[in-house]
């Protein structure tokens, strides 16, 4: 303590980021400031604080700042800081996910349209996002039917091609074909764009006289078709939201809090529409709802499109991120803090959305903590480790009678995957089937990385777990001894019995089965095993069928053609019943049986 109120007295007037750090070094949360010195000196004053705070100033064993030119600076340099070190009191979006858009490839010559979940800079138009509350196939099936564009991938830069049942069935003019000129496509892309914007008279009504012509021709299925597509038009507009002056085009964003867990809710409306929302549990220790808001705002569109217009509650730091938005995305967005009137409507709706996610988030994050944070707590304890394992690694091994050796390394942070982190080997230096040595070569390579440039990427783990018993824990010792490796622990967890072994003992530990300790480690351990056997199969489906195969008593070259021919691939043989394999020419039940366990014990 001594060593922060010496800190706390240099601390400049300058804005910038300041780390606080645990008495492992572990950076636990990153924070950005206008005046460092105000905002730093803030924790360790006595004045009341939220609960998670408190905890979190508890913690804090040391801390350290970067001085920046700007807030502006300082807010992207913190966003950068999280990402790149995940402190456990930051807003961490574990959760999110990128939710679909409808694209206009408008770079080709008869541009088709698609579904996607990312955001190019390519030329294409993009539409969206659609979070649940319209669905991108229906809009794409109303696009169709009604302009007859293309909604496939075919390549038109060659000859005509034989036109496909789309065009047969009226749902496109086949430009792949040569059915169509480019002027006339254009006219229909044109039109298509028009809907998607949000201009649905056009669609309704050539979709009113497709339906009348079908009924008359006594088409009646089809004429449904264009029924059912209707109704979804009214459905579409029954959600359209208007102000007095424009349809609203924004997204809308708000928080709850209990003083100890939050949530924020995005509602999205696009050209009047509404295009669904989507709330988020966090798990946060920040100061104020301002800057909680804030750094949720940031983080979340750091994976999604920025809108035009951003509708938040009046306690946002909304200055600060119009001018962050402004400099990042070279995008000016309209930070509205409505008070009345329909954006006031909206923005109550994502209110009670938080709130009620909230309440129904408290107990699932009550439980991932169990099942994380504090499990690896609990297994600093129960295995006697000298720090709280923040980084584990999981190493495992996969081969066939050492035909193309790979290993896996997994990743987890304060008890969850970090699957960005995740790496693999292919095995150079080992000779044949020697799990042991091929351990020793993956270790010595990554334990390389400690001290060396590169450690930025590979960060010094806290615990390595290995995937054995007592024979590969003590390969992996003899690296540890020979690169002179101090400060990680080195466990390993066998199958059978579930059996710990440490450095420590010749005794194994064992956890209680339904101990969340174990279950995290088991979690770990089969997270790196799927991640090897992925690797291993995609290898080996690609190069080496036959080989595998041929490892099979009783199949021979006959029967491996006749497998890969039915088959194709290795993986689809995994994949396969015993009664598909059966029916493989030359294949009965009894070797169908015996190839099927013989690829389930070993891939």
């Amino acid at each position: 303590m001594d060593v922060i109120k010496e800190k706390l007295k240099l601390l400049p007037d300058n804005p910038g980021v300041y780390i606080m750090q645990d008495k492992y070094g572990n950076v636990i949360y990153v924070g950005k400031a206008r005046v460092l010195k105000n905002r730093v000196r803030q924790y360790f004053h006595n004045s009341p604080k939220p609960e998670k705070v408190m905890k979190m100033v508890e913690n804090i064993a040391d801390f350290n700042y970067i001085i920046t030119d700007s807030e502006i600076d300082a807010l992207a340099l913190e966003n950068n800081l999280i990402k790149k070190y995940k402190p456990k009191y930051n807003i961490l979006l574990k959760d999110d996910k990128t939710y679909p858009y409808i694209k206009a490839n408008l770079r080709e010559q008869f541009p088709n349209f698609c579904i996607t979940r990312k955001i190019k800079k390519d030329g294409s138009k993009y539409f969206g996002p659609f979070m649940g509350g319209v669905s991108c196939k229906d809009i794409l099936d109303i696009l169709q039917l009604t302009y007859s564009v293309r909604l496939c991938h075919t390549q038109i830069n060659s000859g005509p091609k034989r036109e496909c049942l789309n065009f047969h069935i009226g749902r496109c003019t086949a430009p792949c074909a040569h059915k169509v000129d480019e002027k006339e496509y254009a006219a229909q892309v044109k039109s298509a764009l028009s809907f998607l914007e949000g201009n649905y008279k056009e669609a309704e009504s050539l979709l009113t006289s497709k339906m009348l012509l079908s009924a008359e021709g006594e088409n009646f299925e089809l004429a449904l078709d264009y029924k059912n597509k209707l109704n979804m038009l009214s459905r579409l507009e029954a959600k359209r939201i208007t102000s007095l002056s424009r349809y609203i085009d924004a997204d809308i964003i708000a928080y709850a809090t209990n003083n100890l867990y939050s949530a924020a809710n995005v509602l999205v409306t696009r050209k009047g529409i509404m295009q669904g929302g989507s709330s988020f549990a966090l798990d946060e220790a920040y100061i104020n709802d301002g800057e909680a808001l804030t750094a949720f705002i940031v983080q979340y569109y750091s994976n999604h499109e920025v809108p035009s217009e951003i509708i938040v509650e009046d306690f946002c730091e909304e200055k600060l991120i119009r001018n962050y938005f402004k400099e990042k995305f070279d995008k000016t967005v309209e930070i509205t803090l409505a008070k009345q009137g329909v954006k006031a409507k909206l923005l109550e709706m994502a209110k009670k959305n938080a709130a009620e996610y909230l309440e129904k988030s408290v107990d699932k994050i009550k439980h991932r903590d169990d099942m994380t944070v504090n499990a690896c707590m609990r297994l600093k304890q129960l295995l006697s480790l000298e720090k709280y394992p923040r980084r584990m690694e999981c190493y495992d091994i996969s081969n066939i009678s050492g035909v193309d050796k790979v290993g896996s390394m997994v990743v987890f942070i304060d008890g969850e995957a970090d699957r960005s982190s995740y790496r693999r080997f292919k095995i150079r230096t080992v000779e044949g089937a020697n799990d042991f040595a091929s351990l020793q070569e993956v270790l010595t390579r990554r334990l390389s990385k400690l001290g060396t440039e590169e450690e930025g990427k590979f960060p010094k783990p806290d615990l390595i777990i290995i995937d054995g018993g007592k024979g590969q824990l003590s390969a992996v010792k003899r690296i540890f001894d020979d690169m002179h490796v101090e400060g990680i622990e080195l466990v390993s967890l066998a199958k059978r019995e579930e059996e710990i072994f440490t450095l420590y003992s010749d005794v194994s530990v064992k956890i209680p089965h339904r101990d969340y300790s174990l279950k995290m480690l088991q979690r770990i351990r089969d997270e790196a095993h799927r991640f090897a056997i992925t690797y291993f199969r995609n290898i080996h489906s690609k190069n080496n069928l036959t080989s595998v195969l041929s490892e099979i008593d009783g199949v021979g070259k006959v029967k491996r053609i006749s497998l890969m021919r039915k088959f194709g691939t290795l993986d689809k043989i995994i994949g396969a019943s015993v009664e598909e394999i059966a029916k493989t020419e030359g294949i009965g039940e009894k070797l169908a049986e015996k190839i099927k366990l013989y690829l389930e014990e070993n891939l």
